[in-house]
């Protein structure tokens, strides 16, 4: 899995111009989490599923260093295939290393489950859909995690 992690203040996703998800955090800060799931990830993806989540909650990137866990800080989560696009040849990108949708979707439902479990308000994108994602960057602070 590839994420993709913004510190954000406000940050919301919208389809056909309905508001699907959102979060405010503008005292602790919260965080914009773009997901991928790479066709490697089928394997084991319970397991790679909890390990993204622990990854999410535990960073340490808010500010005063602190963790999602840690401020009770709110997560947009929103699947993005894209991040497996690969762009070494040509003009068009190849989503070949992306999971297909069928079998992304489960994946990533289990990682805002697993963060849900560790009593974190997560908001989320519509699976598939074509959204409109805005946000306020805080930092500018943005990583990119693997797992």
């Amino acid at each position: 899995m590839r994420a993709v992690i913004t510190r954000v203040s406000h940050a919301s996703v919208s389809v056909e111009g309905e508001v699907v998800g959102s979060i405010d955090a503008p005292s602790t800060g919260g965080l914009l989490v773009l997901l991928g799931v790479s066709r490697e990830d089928l394997e084991e993806w319970e397991s790679r599923a909890e390990k993204m989540a622990r990854k999410i909650a535990e960073l340490r990137i808010l500010d005063g260093e602190t963790s999602v866990s840690e401020a009770h800080a709110p997560v947009l989560l929103i699947s993005q295939f894209t991040l497996y696009g690969r762009t070494a040849k040509g003009r068009r990108p190849s989503w070949s290393d992306a999971a297909p949708g069928e079998a992304a979707e489960p994946i990533i439902n289990a990682v805002i489950t697993a963060l849900r479990a560790r009593s974190i308000t997560v908001a989320e994108g519509q699976f598939g859909a074509l959204m409109s994602v805005s946000s306020v960057n805080e930092g500018p602070f943005t990583v990119l995690v693997e797992t």
